[in-house]
């Protein structure tokens, strides 16, 4: 590894750390991102479930939403990622960070895979509260191999965009609203019901936006439902996303 490398790294750890630290000392945020996919679940299990379960073609409506409510809680994690980078670049700890010795990549390095560590943590808090609810996967090692890889995956490439959103935001209020469309873009998907129940142009809608495919396929892996060519589309939609992110984030953050 070569020195540059190795003091990037470096760097990154020592930035991960910090986003850490602020993570246990300051535990409202996310905790309220871990709840709102609890609650979320209590809603529509237990109040809409009888109703939009007859519409599934038979089956338990846990076991159906559950891998879309799974996939708003990696998008909500997303959250903090846009407000924790909005709030250093408005304090200005960053102008601090660069009078340093400090790797420029380290900043954002950080952030994201600190966000995505709180992420991952709490959508083991929403399997565990699914599966106190009723939810039942068929899947074995190697398909929640695959799942957790999947869920990983997108939410890295949420919180690379996150990361650009928090990078652009004048306040950390703005930070907060911006990405809440990609939290709530699931619902316009197959998380809650099928696209087939939809009306014809929200149903095109719902079939050809990015998260679909992920739901359908975390859907079939978990469940054991065909997932056709929904694995492809889902992992063209994550790299994708993640390039995009990654790229529009550094452009921003080495520009200010």
């Amino acid at each position: 590894m070569s020195a540059s490398v190795s003091y990037a790294v470096s760097d990154s750890l020592t930035m991960l750390r910090r986003n850490l630290k602020h993570a246990l000392r300051y535990p409202s945020l996310t905790f309220a991102v871990v709840i709102m996919p609890v609650m979320m679940l209590l809603l529509f299990n237990y109040v809409y479930g009888g109703a939009l379960g007859a519409g599934i073609g038979g089956g338990s409506y846990i076991d159906y939403v559950t891998p879309g409510i799974l996939l708003m809680a990696a998008a909500s994690g997303s959250l903090v990622t846009a407000i924790g980078v909005c709030v250093d670049m408005t304090e200005g700890i960053v102008n601090r960070f660069r009078t340093m010795a400090i790797s420029r990549s380290a900043f954002l390095a950080g952030h994201v895979v600190g966000s995505v560590i709180q992420t991952m943590l709490g959508l083991v808090l929403v399997v565990g509260a699914a599966l106190a609810m009723g939810f039942r996967p068929n899947a074995g090692l190697v398909e929640w191999l695959a799942a957790v890889g999947l869920l990983l995956f997108v939410t890295v490439a949420l919180t690379w965009i996150s990361a650009g959103i928090g990078l652009v935001a004048k306040t950390v209020e703005s930070a907060s609203n911006l990405p809440m469309p990609i939290q709530f873009l699931p619902f316009i998907g197959s998380a809650i019901v099928p696209p087939d129940s939809m009306p014809t142009a929200l149903r095109w809608f719902a079939e050809y936006q990015p998260f679909t495919p992920i739901i359908e396929t975390l859907r079939g892996l978990l469940m054991g439902t065909p997932i056709g060519n929904s694995a492809w589309s889902a992992l063209a939609w994550c790299t994708g996303l993640t390039l995009i992110g990654y790229f529009w984030s550094r452009s921003v953050f080495y520009r200010r």
